[in-house]
């Protein structure tokens, strides 16, 4: 992190969460934070379900929720992007304040509730987007939609031209049952109307899912028959925990899913969990809790292909992308591994 780059984060702190977040989005859309451009090696460069990625460094969904910087993400040094969650139509979202810092624990909690413009607005933009990039989409559904299972597909119908990849997002603790789509027979309804818009696209992508981290055995197992069944491309594991064990701020007791440090053991697990079931059929994607080089690569070495960050950037800055890029880089180099694709999944025991 640079001397200027450590002051911006200081100004920004002092600003409500979603206030700062705003000017965050804005600066990078003026080009005022330094984008470094591709940060990428023959270890770092993999294939994810198709996907030709630069490094496995991915930016996960809700920091920018309407596509409004994918020129300046794409020079980030991310190895992919995904932008949203994207609902058919616009909503405000849930009552501010949704969005706190638990700085003693480098953590955020927020009920954002899907606040976004709306596919339409969604859709003229990723047009727009840059093509040297890996940007996809996280899906979601309207707060008061009577079928709530048909809005993933009604928004992947309208993005889908514009993406490399798509996610159904029913991993959000903030919009009222929408977890109860992540059991097997709802599941399973969903993604087949997620996959009929898929094959209708003309160019048809990968399809993810997100989901939670609170999840049991049972569950998790599942979901990765339904992943299989349905021909998911990916899983990314996790989304927010409901769960505060151990946290000491004064925000601990808000309401929302809890992101950042707190979350990296019990993500982890959940991840290498799933890499034993789907026994390397299914690549994985890890995120939650990664602040750092050896983070990142704990992720991968308990199944994940890829990771994905965010919370982290609130602390660190967007300089931590090619920090842990760079550091992947020498991590692999260390232990002998020639690609990152080797080294997935070999510390997967640690974790289970």
């Amino acid at each position: 992190m640079t001397g200027l780059e450590r002051a911006g984060l200081a100004v920004l702190h002092r600003f409500d969460p979603e206030i700062a977040h705003g000017l965050a989005l804005r600066a990078l859309r003026l080009g005022l934070v330094h984008c470094p451009g591709p940060v990428t090696t023959a270890r770092l460069k993999t294939d994810l379900a198709g996907l030709s990625l630069p490094n496995p460094v991915g930016l996960a969904a809700g920091f920018d929720k309407n596509a409004e910087a994918l020129g300046p993400l794409s020079r980030a040094g991310f190895g992919f992007i995904e932008v949203g969650a994207v609902t058919p139509r616009a909503q405000p979202g849930n009552p501010r304040p949704r969005l706190f810092r638990l700085s003693e624990e480098a953590a955020v909690i927020n009920r954002f509730g899907f606040n976004n413009h709306g596919m339409e607005s969604a859709a003229a933009r990723l047009a727009r987007r840059p093509r040297d990039a890996v940007i996809g989409l996280n899906l979601g559904a309207n707060k008061d939609s009577p079928d709530r299972a048909e809005d993933f597909a009604r928004v992947l119908a309208r993005c889908g031209a514009y993406l490399d990849f798509a996610t159904v997002n029913v991993s959000s603790p903030n919009t009222e049952r929408l977890r109860d789509l992540q059991g097997a027979d709802a599941l399973s309804a969903l993604l087949r109307g997620v996959m009929e818009a898929r094959d209708w696209l003309p160019r048809p992508i990968p399809i993810f899912l997100k989901i939670a981290p609170d999840l049991d055995d049972t569950a998790l197992s599942e979901i990765a028959d339904v992943a299989r069944i349905s021909g998911l491309s990916g899983i990314i594991a996790t989304n927010t925990t409901l769960s505060r064990d151990g946290l000491a701020s004064p925000q601990r007791d808000q309401a929302g899913g809890l992101s950042g440090q707190p979350l990296f053991e019990r993500s982890t697990q959940v991840l290498a969990r799933l890499s034993q079931m789907t026994g390397g059929e299914i690549p994985l994607i890890g995120v939650g809790g990664i602040a750092n080089a050896d983070q990142a690569y704990a992720k991968i070495r308990a199944g994940a292909t890829a990771v994905q960050l965010y919370t982290a950037l609130i602390y660190r800055g967007l300089s931590l992308v090619g920090e842990i890029a760079r550091g992947l880089d020498s991590l692999l180099a260390r232990d002998g591994f020639a690609n990152i694709s080797e080294a997935v999944g070999t510390g997967r025991e640690t974790w289970l």
